[in-house]
């Protein structure tokens, strides 16, 4: 019998060439708090932090989240609000407050660096800030973050590097689309903007500020060998995913090209944040067929923790099929 290390593996299965080809295994595993609690003492409920671990090859990458919110079924263009909230109710996680988006994040560690994809809104939206204390249970802290790539400039996904007005990771490198940070950093752009957007505009000023040697990225490129920039664009002018690949596994997380409830059954169903629908559909028309013939496993920002998946065909409808990982060997 193999020897376990308090960190159990699952094996996973991906193949294709979008994610590096051949048969390979993911390895996941669920890492659990310790509560103490007496016979008599009476049952409430037990917070933990969720984490969750998958091997890449050399890599570690641990599922993390900042928190979540509520998105009203109003905000999904291309269907009514009714009919949202229907197929929500479908897949029984209708809430009258709206479609649950989680913000997950990813640490991807190899014994030499730690890199991290996306900070979180941090506070700056619904029941969120709560990295810092995810990463604290993994034993860091954010001045020990070696990267940071930010997959785009919503404020879901940037507003934890500059929370309190300051540099939160000031040891990090960090990665944004050339693309991107010319729009999000352009006054036109921001005057014509609706309100909605507006934090992420103020955002991205900051970020700039704060982080002098932030490298802006001009297409798909290698951060180090194994983690690559994936060019995903249409959600916003600069949006990209991030493939982590190493010995004949693969994992490619996909931010937003993948929102809960509506995807990936409908690909003109739109998030009222999307920048260019047009754009946003043609990449997902493109991408989703191609995950599910390839069995791609998937890291997504807002499915349900540890967003981590697959798209698989079911008598010809594409569907979210989470990852089989907790408990397994």
């Amino acid at each position: 019998m193999p020897q376990l290390s308090r960190r159990m593996f699952a094996s996973g299965l991906l193949g294709g060439s979008l994610v590096g080809g051949g048969l390979i295994s993911g390895a996941l595993a669920p890492v659990h708090a310790k509560t103490q609690r007496s016979a008599s003492a009476p049952t409430a409920p037990v917070s933990v932090t969720p984490l969750a671990q998958i091997r890449i090859g050399r890599f570690t990458v641990t599922a993390l989240t900042d928190g979540y919110a509520d998105m009203p079924y109003g905000y999904f263009p291309g269907r009514s609000p009714a009919q949202v909230e229907q197929a929500a109710g479908a897949q029984f996680t209708a809430r009258q407050s709206g479609v649950r988006f989680l913000f997950n994040q990813y640490l991807v560690e190899d014994g030499q660096r730690r890199i991290l994809i996306d900070s979180g809104p941090a506070g700056s939206i619904g029941q969120t800030g709560a990295l810092p204390k995810a990463l604290g249970a993994v034993g860091l802290q954010r001045d020990q973050i070696d990267a940071v790539i930010v997959t785009h400039m919503h404020q879901d996904h940037m507003g934890g590097l500059i929370v309190g007005g300051r540099k939160n990771y000031p040891k990090a490198e960090l990665y944004v689309d050339r693309r991107d940070v010319t729009h999000w950093t352009d006054p036109a752009k921001a005057s014509g903007a609706p309100d909605f957007l507006q934090p992420s505009f103020r955002m991205a000023k900051d970020v700039v500020r704060l982080y002098p040697k932030l490298q802006a990225i001009d297409g798909e490129r290698e951060i180090v060998r194994g983690v690559s920039i994936v060019d995903l664009t249409g959600h916003t002018p600069g949006h990209i995913g991030v493939r982590i690949e190493d010995g004949g596994q693969s994992l490619i997380m996909v931010s937003d090209m993948i929102f809960p409830v509506v995807h990936p059954a409908a690909t003109d169903v739109y998030f009222l944040f999307e920048q260019d629908r047009a754009a946003a559909q043609a990449m997902r028309d493109r991408f989703f067929p191609r995950a599910a013939s390839e069995g791609a496993l998937i890291a997504a920002t807002h499915m349900p923790f540890p967003g981590l998946g697959r798209i698989v065909s079911d008598r010809g409808q594409l569907r979210w099929q989470p990852a089989d990982w907790a408990l397994q060997t």
